[in-house]
């Protein structure tokens, strides 16, 4: 507090004593002025945050936006190769599919497999179990030549066909094979209680051990009638419909069979429908 000494004071000192406490007034105007604003601005940022921190407490675990819980990649085309094969095909005329690439004989390439056997199953099964949680929406397994005789087309060429491959037919029905021709494989290619052993085109009885042994618990069928030749399309959720264990076991007994690796691969080869679709004898409509 400020004091004066009493008795009569010349105006030009009044004068003076009134300047200094406009002064002073204004001093503590503009320091209470703008501290106010920088504590609120302080309590702005810290209520901000504290409402942040709250915001991320009441978010269920594990929820994500919808782009953060769709897979990065749409359609992918899984492809069985050795090093000698050219899949730039594939690179060339389909520009809008995602490629994975696996090189069988190749264990330094970038997609292989741990052991070569079973054929393109190694590769089919080896994609599925490592990108389980992660699937693209369409899926193609498919072998890498584009030139061979098994690709349903009059020419035998893979451009045509998978041109013609219809994704809406596949998100529809779950599993597509890529042959639509009845020859080899339908209307009943094995018949695993009366074939004999041949280990030539249809596995014949050897299909039986390999089915009990793939399918454990489940009746052997009498008749097994599928086009060949392991060439399909399939959505992730068809393949969701079975857990990664099944698959995982499905990879344990090629790697475990005695069977010659022709012969565990057309096993398997005839296994791929009944794995996907849990049926046996299957004749798709042309589409």
């Amino acid at each position: 507090m400020l004091f004066f000494g009493s008795g009569l004071q010349s105006p030009r000192r009044r004068n003076r004593e009134k300047s200094i406490l406009i002064t002073i007034f204004i001093i503590f105007a503009i320091y209470f002025l703008f501290y106010a604003k920088s504590s609120n601005r302080n309590f702005a940022a810290y209520d901000d945050e504290a409402m942040l921190e709250e915001i991320r407490r009441s978010k269920p675990a594990g929820s994500s936006s919808a782009h953060q819980s769709k897979p990065l990649i749409q359609k992918n085309m899984v492809v069985a190769s050795m090093k000698k094969d050219n899949t730039s095909w594939l690179f060339e005329y389909f520009p809008d599919w995602h490629k994975s690439v696996y090189v069988v004989d190749d264990e330094d390439a970038e997609l292989t497999v741990t052991e070569n056997k079973g054929r393109e199953s190694m590769v089919y099964l080896t994609y599925i179990i490592d990108n389980y949680d992660r699937l693209p929406e369409s899926l193609l397994f498919i072998h890498s030549q584009q030139y061979q005789w098994h690709n349903d087309d009059p020419y035998y060429d893979g451009v045509r066909m998978l041109r013609n491959f219809q994704v809406p037919y596949l998100q529809k029905q779950g599993y597509v094979n890529l042959r639509c021709a009845w020859v080899l494989g339908c209307p009943v290619e094995i018949r695993p209680y009366s074939d004999t052993h041949r280990e030539d085109v249809h596995a014949g009885e050897y299909f039986k051990t390999g089915f009990m042994e793939l399918f454990p618990g489940v009746e052997v069928p009498n008749e097994v009638g599928v086009s060949c030749c392991a060439q399909f399309g399939v959505t992730r959720w068809k393949i969701h419909e079975r857990p990664k264990s099944d698959y995982e076991r499905f990879r344990k007994w090629l790697v475990k069979t005695d069977l010659k690796d022709e012969l565990s691969g057309r096993i398997m080869e005839y296994s791929w429908h009944s794995t996907l679709i849990l049926t046996l004898v299957i004749q798709q409509e042309m589409r």
